[in-house]
């Protein structure tokens, strides 16, 4: 395999890559924490479970409606400070007061009144999270032009993201621990003011310290306006047609699809193999057990999982560290059914090492492909679409999780999960246990067949890079013509 080095002008200096880390690690502390504390609703202010259902669900439908929709804005829009950053600044800002106005909620207030409360702010921080969201995808795509230092990028990127995984299921703890707060309302309003205040603060780094590719202005900009609604209207359902049809692309997207819906499918079940399984539903014996699970994956993938695959990628490709990533996350899966030992509640931690490959391989990875496949769009289109390439891509994961919450609740049912018992049939649990394994290892099996063909390698990346050098310095000697 042919290595090409990276040059000096095409290092993203350090302060930028901790920058876009940190709008990173705003954009996963956001839902990470959402995902928490949408068990407040049920729990803590009685909501119907049917309700609360329809808070979780309308905002994600209309968030994966207008994604696609920013995505192309940001990609055509002119400013003196980008296409990218005036978006993520303004994002950053709405969705982090939102998120703290929208938890302003009190148990005495009818179940009416906190239903079309949380609605209306819900909807406004998708909106706000969406604006902020999908141009700092598109910015990471474009910050280099190197091979190889997208995925340094993304190392950093992701890693810094692992942190909201560490600290987000401490935040259930927090809440319902009287040492802090009296009641978990309370809790929930208290500390989505920190949160929200310290994803705004986050969110805006980007925006102030990142640097955006610099392009002729011809490539891949079209003129926003209300008079030339009808023309961008039919460019942004042609630009989607593009995107979907880039076959890379959809390699990329069907692998993250398969990969993610495997973990979100079976994410839950480690929290109830650990309660009904390790300490026989006793929930005060299972403590914090569950919380600390999930700190030390988030801990495994940001000291281990990430460094080792940026390395590996870097030797031998990009596609073959994510089937090595894919395949030693089997072995993880597979040593969960000694792992997971009521003898023993340490030996919880043997496989995550292991399993951890499979999520943070996957987005280090992907996302640095994604924007090599960028690369390959503008060459065969001569277009510049990294936001509409992110919306999409991130359009897939979530309707990964759309799929996979279903499915999950499919699994516990066919398996005769009861949740009115404490104590489940051993059938259940040992029916649960194999679909724990089983589940994400067929997905990933899926998933690297759907990779094999995946054909932009480094060498065919530099190539594509030579050609649109080229290509831009023809079109810059051409605009100087004109004038």
């Amino acid at each position: 395999m042919a290595h090409f080095k990276t040059a000096p002008e095409d290092v993203v200096p350090f302060g930028q890559k901790l920058a876009f880390g940190s709008g990173s690690l705003a954009n996963q502390l956001l839902p990470a924490a959402l995902g928490i504390f949408m068990v407040i609703l049920v729990l803590a202010l009685k909501m119907n479970p049917l309700l609360a259902g329809l808070l979780a669900a309308l905002p994600r439908l209309m968030d994966a409606i207008i994604d696609p929709i920013m995505g192309y804005i940001s990609d055509n829009t002119r400013s003196r400070w980008g296409r990218r950053k005036p978006y993520i600044f303004l994002g950053s800002i709405i969705s982090g007061l939102t998120f703290m106005v929208m938890w302003q909620l009190y148990p005495e207030n009818s179940q009416t009144y906190n239903f079309f409360y949380f609605l209306s702010l819900s909807m406004l921080f998708y909106i706000g999270y969406t604006i902020f969201a999908a141009p700092l995808i598109g910015l990471g795509y474009e910050m280099s032009p190197d091979y190889h230092e997208r995925t340094r990028l993304m190392a950093v990127s992701q890693w810094m993201g692992q942190i909201a995984w560490m600290i987000a299921p401490w935040f259930w703890v927090i809440i319902y621990d009287q040492r802090f707060y009296s009641t978990a309302p309370e809790g929930a309003r208290n500390l989505s003011i920190w949160v929200g205040g310290l994803c705004m603060i986050l969110g805006i780094m980007p925006a102030l310290f990142c640097k955006e590719m610099e392009l002729p202005e011809i490539i891949g900009k079209s003129k926003l306006s209300v008079k030339d609604l009808a023309a961008n209207t039919k460019e942004f359902i042609g630009a989607i047609k593009q995107t979907v049809t880039c076959k890379p692309f959809m390699k990329l997207c069907g692998a993250t699809f398969l990969i993610f819906n495997g973990f979100q499918t079976i994410a839950q079940f480690a929290f109830f193999i650990i309660i009904f399984y390790l300490f026989k539903g006793d929930t005060t014996a299972a403590g914090q057990w569950p919380a600390w699970f999930g700190t030390i994956s988030a801990v495994a993938t940001a000291i281990l999982v990430i460094p080792v695959i940026t390395f590996i990628s870097q030797k031998i490709g990009k596609k073959n560290a994510f089937v090595v990533a894919t395949l030693i996350s089997m072995i993880g899966y597979a040593l969960k059914w000694w792992g997971f030992n009521p003898a023993n509640p340490w030996l919880m931690f043997l496989p995550i090492p292991f399993l951890s490959f499979g999520i943070g391989g996957l987005f280090t990875l992907m996302m640095s492909m994604t924007a090599d496949v960028c690369d390959l769009d503008e060459l065969n289109n001569g277009t510049r679409r990294e936001g509409t390439f992110g919306a999409v891509y991130w359009w897939m994961v979530k309707l990964g999780t759309a799929v996979a919450l279903l499915t999950s609740g499919a699994v516990l049912n066919w398996v005769g999960f009861d949740q009115n018992i404490t104590v489940q049939s051993a059938e259940t649990i040992t029916h649960l246990r194999m679909a724990d394994i089983i589940i994400p290892i067929i997905t990933g099996i899926v998933a690297i067949l759907v990779m094999w063909k995946y054909d932009v390698t480094e060498e065919k990346a530099h190539e594509i890079r030579e050609a649109l050098i080229l290509r831009r310095g023809e079109m810059k000697i051409q605009e100087e013509n004109k004038d």
